[in-house]
């Protein structure tokens, strides 16, 4: 068996898992970060990174802006860039399996490689939901998207849709009503789940339409011309049913962005066998010190149960994950 053979396993590089390498290295251990996309998970979606301690506008001394927030992309970096200043390493792919032996972790990689370690923080995260809806998948990548600040400006002074009631949704709306002064922010309940300095703002914005008690029914479009390889099919308009009186429409639309919940991606750990439990929603419960019932093996971030899924948390709950998996690493030499 060719293992790797480090002190800390981090899977997941979002600000949980990019903060928990940071504190890791730092406590002296080696550290491994494996991630399967790109390092900065949810983030890399954030226009601008506006509620994170510290991050505002730059002045020169004149009291001139100089520059503005950081985008999420821009603090991914950052944050990448300061955990492998301090020693953690790095490694794309994805794991495939979690199992322990005595007091070690054996993660299973998809291209055959095994990862030896005596503590795991699992910082996962979690991603958007799907409806699953007539059309949803037909026309993904043709007006279906999840994220308005990879598509968003391909959509310029079109009809754009925002299904959810969320921060991300919230926050998505406001991101599009700067490229189109057409956006539609659909809502199944009656009032917002988001935050309320980030639903007022959307509320007041003149460029947003908000229907509350509406639901998304159906995608309809275009298909794609058979005989043209290079035609795409594209929507074209949506079905929606305002609840209340159960009133169904059609309505033209060239896009629709659907941010309608996360779903943890928990399945790793709750199919290895391990003692971690999950809540009802599939969450990993951990205590305060971020350590699942399974010795060794913490969580943080997205993926965790009771999470207040913001930015600035993720990265609290990674330190604490990282400075508790040190001293469990340490306990275990002096026991043996």
């Amino acid at each position: 068996m060719n293992d790797i053979n480090v002190d800390l396993l981090i899977i997941g590089a979002g600000p949980a898992g990019l903060t928990a390498a940071q504190y890791g290295a730092r406590a002296g251990l080696n550290v491994l970060v494996v991630e399967q996309l790109a390092p900065g998970g949810q983030v890399l979606s954030i226009d601008v990174l506006e509620n994170y301690p510290g991050n505002v506008e730059q002045l020169d001394a004149q009291g001139s802006v100089t520059s503005g927030p950081r985008t999420g992309y821009d603090f991914s970096q950052d944050l990448h860039r300061q955990a492998e200043s301090f020693g953690a390493s790095f490694l794309s792919g994805a794991v495939g399996s979690l199992k322990k032996e005595g007091v070690y972790f054996f993660a299973g990689l998809e291209d055959g490689k095994i990862i030896k370690a005596p503590a795991v923080i699992a910082a996962t995260g979690a991603v958007h939901s799907y409806l699953n809806i007539p059309g949803e998948k037909e026309f993904f990548g043709r007006g279906v998207s999840y994220c308005a600040t990879c598509d968003g400006p391909f959509f310029k002074n079109k009809k754009i849709f925002v299904i959810g009631g969320g921060d991300a949704a919230c926050d998505e709306a406001r991101y599009l009503s700067r490229l189109t002064d057409k956006v539609v922010l659909v809502h199944r309940r009656d009032r917002f789940r988001a935050q309320k300095a980030i639903a007022d703002r959307v509320l007041d914005n003149p460029h947003i339409e908000v229907r509350f008690n509406t639901i998304l029914k159906e995608i309809k479009g275009t298909a794609p011309d058979d005989k043209n390889p290079l035609s795409a099919g594209k929507v074209g308009a949506l079905v929606l049913e305002h609840v209340p009186d159960s009133k169904v429409y059609e309505e033209a639309a060239d896009a629709v962005f659907i941010l309608a919940g996360m779903v943890p991606q928990s399945a790793l750990v709750s199919g290895s066998g391990l003692g971690a439990k999950l809540d009802g929603n599939s969450y990993i419960i951990t205590d305060q010190k971020m350590a699942t019932a399974e010795p060794g093996l913490f969580a943080a971030g997205d993926v965790r149960s009771g999470s207040f899924r913001q930015v600035v948390v993720a990265a609290g709950e990674g330190a604490t994950a990282a400075h508790n998996a040190a001293e469990y690493i340490d306990k275990l030499g002096g026991d043996s």
